[in-house]
């Protein structure tokens, strides 16, 4: 399958993962972490299923602390094309930052972002997906890919859908919907009309910060003038608004018929808690899920995640169900999937109790 000619692939790298922890740490992010036992990090697995539509035409923007790990696991990448964010400033600072550099390599840019910490099973249903979605963003429409949703999921945000655009395969989106409560995505799961919005977003990069100049004209100007003045990211990025792409520019270009759908069915996960890491590692004849450096596992009557970072230890685990323990050498959790989405306020907890040093 050949690349797309001016397409252009963004690939945001930040966040801490703190629903990963002790895995994901400020200085080692998910991101860069193998959690899935391929032998490829969530980064080298995202610039590898994206390659094959843009060959080297790939931007990834980090935080300055992650740029040289970056740079380590990616060696195809060019120096010049990792951006390093001073500091986090949400997501369109960073999406809008790599759009006005590619807008200035060339106006008709048509670029893709994609998150460095996500999982995708199906590569090649994937890349259909994303042919599609440059197609329709090269009519200027913005193009989300929603997806399939499996079951009522509370944990994600939703695209609700309306009609078809032509016969591409892809649909307007009549609005941007929050995380819902059990009973409300069990409704939308009954409906139909509703997508998951997995935060991926295809568009021509001028086409993106004409936009964000109708609702952020500062950010839109901000940026273009650091594509066109480099040495001046550190003295303008401070200035810069911190909003994420969805309130500043999909939501109100939603709500004007600008943006468009393309649903996809690949078997993604954000991997966003260690319930979704025991999803996507299923355990098989009701034993724990095994990854990393583990020396053995001694199980009776138990079941759940077991991952250890570093230390090769053996572990006894005697009748618990969905547990999961993470030993990562200098801290070890213990909970269990039903509690998962917990673990960030532990660590909220520990920076509280002055223990930032282990975040």
């Amino acid at each position: 399958m050949s690349s797309v000619p001016g397409f252009w692939a963004i690939i945001p790298a930040g966040g801490a993962g703190t629903r990963l922890w002790p895995l994901s740490r400020e200085g080692f992010p998910k991101f860069l972490l193998d959690l899935t036992g391929s032998g490829c990090s969530l980064l080298q697995g995202t610039v590898e299923r994206l390659a094959p539509l843009c060959d080297d035409r790939i931007l990834v923007v980090t935080g300055a602390a992650h740029r040289a790990k970056v740079l380590e696991q990616l060696p195809s990448v060019k120096p010049e094309d990792v951006i390093a964010e001073p500091s986090r400033r949400d997501s369109m600072a960073a999406i809008g930052l790599a759009a006005a550099i590619l807008e200035r390599r060339d106006p008709e840019a048509i670029i893709g972002s994609f998150a460095a910490d996500h999982i995708v099973r199906d590569a090649e249903a994937f890349r259909e997906v994303v042919r599609t979605a440059i197609e329709v963003a090269a009519a200027g429409k913005i193009v989300t890919i929603g997806i399939e949703p499996t079951h009522p999921s509370t944990a994600f945000g939703y695209i609700r859908i309306s009609e078809p655009i032509d016969d591409t395969g892809a649909f307007n989106v009549e609005a941007f919907v929050e995380k819902p409560d059990a009973q409300t995505a069990a409704e939308y799961l009954y409906v139909g009309h509703y997508r998951w919005n997995a935060g991926m977003f295809v568009v021509k990069a001028r086409v993106l910060l004409d936009l964000l100049s109708v609702w952020h004209p500062e950010l839109a100007a901000g940026v273009r003038a650091i594509a066109a003045e480099p040495e001046r990211l550190e003295e303008l990025w401070e200035g810069l608004e911190k909003i994420a792409i969805d309130n500043a520019v999909a939501e109100p270009a939603a709500a004007e018929g600008h943006v468009a759908v393309v649903p996809g069915s690949f078997g993604w996960d954000d991997v966003g808690d260690f319930a979704s890491l025991a999803a996507v590692n299923p355990h098989r004849n009701d034993t724990p899920v095994i990854l990393g450096e583990v020396n053995a596992v001694h199980s009776l009557d138990a079941t759940g995640l077991v991952f250890a970072a570093k230390g090769g230890r053996t572990y006894a685990i005697v009748g618990i169900e969905n547990v999961v323990l993470v030993d990562a050498g200098d801290a070890i959790l213990v909970t269990t999937i039903d509690r998962a989405q917990d673990v960030k306020k532990m660590v909220d907890q520990l920076k509280a109790d002055g223990l930032g040093h282990l975040l």
